[in-house]
């Protein structure tokens, strides 16, 4: 029993495995919910090894991805040697610690699972993540809405200090698990109808709902240029959130999906990188896993997910 049956994989094509995914691009290979993708139709499938390194100790995984889905196919029972001394050449980071194989991974996979008969090595497991619904569950933009009334938050970007951080969160009235535990922004988000965004008539902010997989800042300003080039969603004034705009969106418990975050705004960027810089250095990133605010150099990766004024 070879791979694809052990994993009860079609044998219709071959096993496309991408072999040169470098560290930062791990989790980079798409840019999800209308971005620049990949793959070309729904039915296609691609394939790569990387390791988790948030596990103790990392392990070696096969990741499948679509369209509009991502899921940990199998774990792959590598020599553990092999596996540590991967991680130990590529260093660990704070916000991303997952890390590509090198070239004797990549010849011991060939060799023991690839081209094995033997799929014994490979461990497959539950899906980590699932195809999403275009449903949010959200008033249509046209309905009748009630009377709002409209707050106004900081869309150019700043420099913000540490010491700042817990004032912006109280004063705004934001859920943060470190800062204000008693905290709620009281929303009013309606479907845009386009399968892409939605609207905060609170705020006046109409939003992506997924975003970019993780990558380094330059990449995701990139990202963003590369949105408006083409008129996503029919405009070309996105941009990356302030820490105000982005906090508006944290909720006090985390929905079915396990994040502090609306389910209609997509599981796949649990955190993401802002447009204010951090005093001293860095950036400023919005965790709605852990609820909360942390900085980071931008270097190592992020997720972005873009908005626009209204």
């Amino acid at each position: 029993m070879g791979i694809r049956e052990k994993l009860g994989l079609s044998s219709d094509e071959p096993l496309s495995i991408n072999w040169d995914i470098t560290p930062a691009d791990t989790f980079g290979i798409f840019e999800s919910w209308g971005g620049k993708i990949h793959v070309r139709s729904n039915k296609e499938r691609y394939y790569y090894f990387y390791i988790d390194g948030w596990k103790t100790p990392p392990q070696l995984l096969l990741m499948e991805r679509g369209v509009k889905h991502a899921r940990i196919l199998a774990r792959i029972d590598a020599p553990q040697d092999m596996v540590d001394a991967c991680v130990a050449s590529q260093g660990r980071g704070e916000t991303d610690r997952s890390y590509a194989i090198d070239d004797a991974l990549r010849s011991w996979l060939q060799a023991n699972v690839i081209e094995a008969h033997d799929a014994s090595k490979v461990i497959p497991l539950e899906s980590e993540l699932v195809e999403e619904t275009l449903e949010t569950g959200l008033p249509g933009k046209d309905e009748p809405q009630p009377a709002i009334e409209p707050v106004t938050l900081r869309s150019e970007p700043a420099v913000i200090s540490e010491d700042e951080v817990p004032d912006i969160i109280r004063r705004n009235g934001f859920y943060d698990s470190h800062h204000n535990t008693s905290g709620g922004f009281a929303n009013h988000l309606v479907d845009n109808g386009d399968g892409l965004t939605v609207t905060d008539l609170k705020t006046g902010i109409q939003w992506q709902r997924g975003g970019c997989d993780i990558a380094a800042m330059p990449s995701i300003r990139r990202y963003v240029a590369e949105l408006n080039g083409r008129n996503f969603a029919r405009f070309n004034d996105w941009r990356l959130p302030t820490m105000e705009e982005a906090l508006s969106l944290m909720e006090p418990a985390p929905s079915g999906n396990g994040l502090h975050l609306h389910p209609c705004f997509s599981k796949l960027q649990p955190f993401i990188i802002l447009a204010d810089q951090r005093k001293l250095g860095g950036y400023w990133f919005v965790d709605y896993k852990q609820a909360t605010v942390f900085w980071g150099s931008g270097i190592r990766g992020a997720f972005g997910r873009v908005c626009r004024s209204l």
